[in-house]
């Protein structure tokens, strides 16, 4: 049997690490050592391989063409041994999931429904600051919930809630303004999206020409807005798919007919190598049918025509 040839271990990890980051430092903080320790494993490495894998030009490191190719075979194999370990560990302790989500889509979608899972208990659901990150090396997450469904390398991404938006108010509010028509809502408070923002494209659909006022609260996301509406602070834009239930239970209402043009707004996404691990699939294939069957049954009571 052919004897291997490996290097030290942890200077291929401090390798893999920096070249990923194309930084020392980040990779020290990832791997829990310092600046001064990840070089000195690299240079190792590179004196064990007798080549340069990095361009050192001052603070600034970039890959030579060597390091590059080396770098993405070994970024590779660290994951099929990541799975594997994943795989073996399930065998004796107990397969966990760890699912990482917005705050919103969590409270008003997942958490809600959660108990229909057959395998719920093994799920441990984390919270993103932000927007998740699909970067599966360091997100320590199995299943992420991605906003909509742009394709990445390396990962599966899977569509599976399609929304059209809508304006929602608390009941508190509508009390206190009177709204008939869809011009009326350009007196009160709109929350306005960051990103996107799709208020000009609902008056459209609406029949209303419309200057939005400048003073408006911007919120990062819609999530942020939902919740303010649900406060009396104003009138949200929000997505069908995801304050149906909230809709449903009476702490807010759906103002008119008019709708945005539907389209994804959220996505599963998972390691590529990793889309057909059982448990994965199983809560995949869950997610999917829970998205159908709210599509299928969504509706809103309206306050005006």
């Amino acid at each position: 049997m052919k004897k291997r040839r490996l290097p030290p271990f942890s200077a291929v990890k401090a390798f893999e690490a920096a070249a990923r980051h194309l930084s020392f430092k980040a990779a020290a903080d990832e791997l829990c050592l310092s600046p001064s320790a990840i070089s000195h494993q690299i240079r190792a490495l590179e004196d064990y391989l007798a080549t340069a894998l990095f361009r050192r030009e001052g603070n600034r490191i970039s890959l030579t063409g060597t390091g590059r190719d080396y770098a993405g075979r070994l970024s590779q194999l660290l994951d099929h041994l990541d799975d594997s370990t994943r795989a073996a560990r399930a065998g004796t302790h107990g397969q966990t999931l760890r699912v990482l989500s917005t705050p919103g889509f969590a409270a008003r979608w997942l958490v809600p429904r959660m108990a229909r899972f057959q395998h719920a208990p093994a799920i441990r659901l984390h919270i993103a600051e932000g927007a998740p990150s699909t970067n599966f090396s360091t997100n320590n997450a199995d299943v992420v919930i991605k906003w909509r469904d742009d394709a990445e390398e390396g990962v599966d991404v899977v569509p599976f809630i399609h929304s059209a938006r809508y304006p929602v108010a608390s009941p508190a509010l509508l009390e206190r303004e009177s709204i008939s028509h869809p011009r009326d809502l350009l007196r009160l408070t709109l929350f306005r999206d960051e990103v996107d923002d799709q208020w000009p494209a609902w008056f459209r659909a609406a029949g209303v020409v419309a200057e939005l006022a400048e003073g408006d609260p911007i919120y990062p996301n819609c999530e942020y807005a939902s919740t303010a509406a649900e406060a009396g602070l104003g009138v949200s834009l929000a997505y069908e798919a995801v304050v149906g239930p909230t809709v449903a239970e009476g702490r807010l209402v759906r103002l008119f007919k008019a709708t945005t043009i539907p389209f994804t707004i959220y996505a599963i996404a998972t390691k590529a190598t990793r889309r057909n691990d059982p448990l994965i699939r199983a809560f995949r294939d869950w997610l999917l049918a829970e998205a159908r069957q709210n599509s299928a049954t969504s509706k809103s009571i309206l306050v005006a025509e």
